[in-house]
């Protein structure tokens, strides 16, 4: 959630900034929000001149009391009443403006950071850089959902019959490639600093409004309207909310955590050739990196995030790509954000498997997190997290580009948790 201070301040900056995400309205958006706190503002300001005003003539009847003038304070005291009634008017007024405010807030995503280019959508996105070749396959080559077929370790048709369509059932060398990764994953984030969490995968509203999925993607969540609970669809959401209303200090920054589960998306209109097979799910499993940092340390703190995330791409011998991502293509909440892309060789094209993002103050602000620093105020804290790594399209690249006529030879760096080398 913007900062109302920051659009007051900055109004010329937010202005551009949003209209990078094409926002059209933009300049109304921001316009209303400066009027309701006006609105705010004087409606406190009369609040606190009543009660003023309430507290003198308090003590002046209790002066008037021991002087023996009843009559008098009598008299006065009717005011008293009056200027009850009004205040209780004024804090009505307050609640509404200010609810007013935060849900218009609710609706205004993050300004890119002065980096982010302009653009309406992936075609516009920038190329960080590339590494390593794409690998040139057999003659007779596979796309994954053939070669899952084809040695019997991923069944579409088990998960449809269990689930539906987009949930798909892992077996065999399969399910034991899923783990691995996990594993591995997980090991490479402890190695690096990061304390695991295993957080719960289904939560509660203050928990999807303060991370920004809520109201935002409501629609992409699987709702349990009994419980009014949420399925997560990144464990970005129950990590970064540990914090909610916590003041850390600046000796515990950069908070750096780290958390598998399995993720939950509608992906609601999706549909085509690109979302075939493992390309797009329902269900899937991936391990998030989470970091509460100061926020003249957010940046690199992101940029460290990244240069991890290739780590892991160059330890599973992938090609890949890092994109910057144009306003147009950015997520709701984020400032800035890196797509890591890995080749398919077999799909011929390149397939997103990572994001990394700062959000500055945008979620902290939701979620009430802040850091106490060495002038002993509170200051919000920066956020930021991304997919290390999101499993499906690792596992399907690493089939398709692994494949050769006498089966899938697996990265060196998984035989230890796979213990076997070829599928």
């Amino acid at each position: 959630m913007l900062l109302v201070n920051q659009i007051r301040e900055n109004y010329a900056g937010m202005l551009a900034g949003l209209q990078k995400r094409n926002i059209h309205n933009a300049a109304n958006l921001l316009l209303q929000v400066i009027t309701l706190d006006d609105q705010r503002k004087s409606t406190q300001t009369q609040r606190d001149q009543l009660q003023a005003e309430a507290n003198t003539i308090s003590k002046q009847i209790g002066q008037l009391m021991k002087e023996g003038k009843a009559t008098e304070a009598i008299a006065i005291r009717e005011r008293t009443s009056e200027i009850k009634e009004q205040i209780k008017t004024l804090e009505e007024q307050y609640s509404k403006v200010e609810e007013e405010l935060k849900t218009l807030l609710y609706t205004i995503p993050n300004v890119p950071h002065t980096s982010v280019p302009a653009g309406k959508s992936a075609e516009d996105n920038e190329v960080v850089l590339e590494n390593g070749a794409t690998p040139s396959l057999f003659e007779g080559k596979l796309p994954h959902w053939e070669l899952i077929k084809k040695y019997d370790i991923i069944d579409f048709d088990l998960g449809a019959k269990i689930s539906g369509a987009g949930f798909p059932v892992y077996k065999g060398k399969g399910a034991r490639l899923q783990r691995a990764l996990i594993n591995f994953f997980l090991d490479e984030a402890l190695a690096q600093g990061f304390t695991e969490v295993q957080p719960p995968i289904l939560v509660n509203e203050e928990s999807g409004y303060g991370t920004g999925q809520l109201p935002d993607k409501e629609g992409q969540m699987y709702h349990s309207t009994a419980d009014n609970l949420y399925l997560i669809p990144t464990a970005e959401v129950p990590i970064t909310n540990l914090y909610r209303d916590v003041i850390v200090s600046e000796a515990e920054l950069p908070i750096k955590n780290v958390g598998y589960t399995p993720c939950f998306r509608r992906e609601a209109g999706s549909w085509g050739a690109h979302v075939r097979g493992l390309n797009r799910l329902h269900q899937f499993d991936k391990v998030e990196i989470v970091q509460i940092t100061h926020p003249d340390k957010s940046y690199e703190a992101l940029e460290s995030m990244s240069a991890y995330v290739q780590g892991l791409l160059q330890k599973l011998e992938l090609p890949y790509r890092v994109l910057r991502l144009c306003g147009g293509d950015m997520g709701f909440t984020s400032a800035l954000t890196y797509d890591m892309e890995v080749y398919s060789a077999a799909q011929e094209r390149w397939l997103e498997v990572s994001s990394v993002s700062n959000f500055e103050t945008y979620q902290t602000n939701r979620l009430k997190l802040r850091f106490r620093g060495e002038d002993k105020k509170t200051h919000l804290a920066h956020s930021l997290n991304g997919s290390a790594l999101a499993l499906p399209r690792i596992v399907a690249s690493i089939l398709e580009n692994n494949q050769t006529p006498d089966g899938i030879l697996m990265p060196k760096v998984l035989h230890s948790y796979l213990g076997f080398d070829r599928i």
